[in-house]
């Protein structure tokens, strides 16, 4: 009876006149927190057989309190309390785990419900002991129950891996949510993962491998961190996989994540070509410039100029190994360089210069007003400037005229070679009264002559002085209009 009004007196208030101000209703319990794993749900009760509802619920960080002789909350007892502590949480790849305990008085330890720590008695002093369990991957509950009969009371649990190698063997889950984006401006591939619950995690191996190649045992860097900026990306266009492995304190490495691919921004230019060669296509006119094939040239861009060391003119393009100048001029030589384009336009370096000139297969006009004076000792030949502007020499041909039948032919040979600026020449080889023909060519600095690629000269005969007179009393004239010249040898 007591008890039951001292109860119902709780609930008056009374103002400070003495009047009766109302009746409170009974205070609503609190909602019980809700604690996020790693955190513990704790709950204090009155009792140590955790029978009816708690007196007090919050949230603790770890298992490790010593309330001496005190109670270990407010409104429970200093003696025959109980509390316990619940957590559920995701343990990676589980593994070899140790659970440490010290508790003075009762503990006991649960892991998905099953006993793994029995401590259960009333002490005088504080009880110690480690159990070492196999946790399985995933998620998985701990409880740790707690009770104090009388005298002081202290209390400690730890769940730790053992991450000794002799005794670790279970590797990492494999890291999740791998992606990898790139940046064609900088070059940079950008790798992020998400992160992995393992207890004894070491961190994260990357690896990175060319298409058509495999991973290197070598990571390509290690991270403690869910993500990696890899600047040392080649830029050639070429394709690259990403994979991440987990790694943990004992050694053991995860499987390795699904490939990601980049495809990188291609700012590699091909080799230069080599192998230069520059020859003669005056059949279809010009030159015509060749190297070898260059690799992963999709192009070739031709230079010219008027030197070696000159400046470079760019000629035009070609995805051939050969390229024909049809601008060469005739008996101009020119340097030429060449570059290798790659498909995403890199230009590489130039080659060395080579030069060459279009070969000229034009002879000089023919000599004009090829004159032959007989004299007293044989012949004075004169004759007009050749215009040719690349003359090299005159070569004059001295010879007999062979008949046979109606056809008179010169039959000659050359008989001295004679500076460009020479447009005369003595011949004095010629007894007297003998007859003579003659023809001069030009020849240019090609060594085209006339004579030699079509066979054909201008002659003139003369008959040396010394003959008689003819009845008009004038000497032999100079003529060849009947007289053919003999093939070049």
């Amino acid at each position: 009876m007591n008890s039951a009004r001292r109860a119902t007196a709780t609930a008056v208030v009374l103002a400070a006149s003495g009047a009766l101000l109302g009746v409170a209703a009974p205070a609503a319990s609190a909602a019980a927190p809700k604690c996020a794993s790693p955190v513990y749900t704790r709950q204090f009760f009155a009792n140590t057989t955790f029978s009816g509802t708690p007196k007090k619920t919050d949230c603790d960080s770890a298992v490790n309190e010593n309330w001496r002789t005190g109670a270990p909350a407010t409104g429970l007892p200093k003696d025959n309390f109980g509390v316990r502590w619940t957590v559920t949480r995701d343990f990676g790849s589980g593994g070899p785990f140790a659970l440490p305990v010290s508790a003075q008085d009762g503990i006991r330890v649960y892991l998905d419900g099953t006993r793994k720590v029995d401590l259960w008695k009333n002490v005088s002093t504080t009880q110690k002991k480690t159990v070492n369990v196999t946790v399985p991957a995933g998620r998985h509950t701990l409880r740790v129950d707690f009770v104090n009969w009388t005298g002081a009371a202290n209390v400690s649990f730890a769940y730790t891996p053992r991450t000794t190698a002799d005794v670790d063997k279970v590797k990492p889950l494999v890291p999740a949510g791998l992606s990898v984006t790139y940046d064609a401006a900088t070059g940079r591939a950008k790798v992020g993962w998400s992160k992995n619950n393992e207890m004894d995690l070491a961190g994260y191996r990357v690896y990175r491998r060319l298409k058509g190649y495999p991973y290197e045992a070598a990571p390509l860097a290690g991270t403690t961190a869910t993500g990696f900026t890899d600047t040392t990306l080649p830029v050639t266009g070429d394709t690259y996989y990403y994979e991440v492995r987990a790694f943990d304190k004992a050694g053991n490495e995860s499987a390795g994540t699904a490939d990601k691919p980049v495809t990188t921004a291609d700012r590699t230019a091909p080799g230069a070509p080599a192998g230069l060669e520059v020859t003669d296509a005056s059949e279809q006119g010009g030159l015509r410039i060749g190297w070898s094939v260059q690799l992963g040239a999709a192009s070739y861009r031709v230079y010219r100029a008027t030197s070696a060391d000159g400046t470079y003119t760019r000629l035009g393009e070609t995805t051939e190994e050969s390229y024909r100048d049809a601008t060469a001029a005739v008996g101009t030589r020119y340097s030429y360089r060449v570059t290798a384009v790659d498909a995403a336009g890199n230009e590489s370096a130039r080659s060395a210069a080579l030069t060459g000139a279009r070969r000229d297969d034009t002879p000089p006009p023919p000599v004009t007003g090829l004159k032959a004076t007989p004299t007293d000792y044989g012949f004075e030949l004169t004759w007009d400037p050749n215009p040719a502007p690349d003359l090299l020499r005159y070569s004059v041909y001295a010879g007999r005229v062979l008949s046979d039948g109606e056809e008179r032919v010169c039959s000659a040979s050359q008989d001295a070679w004679l500076m460009p600026d020479v447009t005369s020449y003595r011949y004095q080889s010629t007894p007297d009264g003998e007859e003579r023909c003659f023809f001069v060519e030009a020849v240019d600095t090609s060594w085209n002559s006339r004579y030699e690629m079509t066979g054909e000269a201008d002659v003139v005969v003369a008959t040396e002085l010394g003959t008689p007179p003819v009845e008009d009393g004038t000497e032999p004239a100079t003529a060849a209009g009947d007289v053919t010249v003999a093939p070049a040898p």
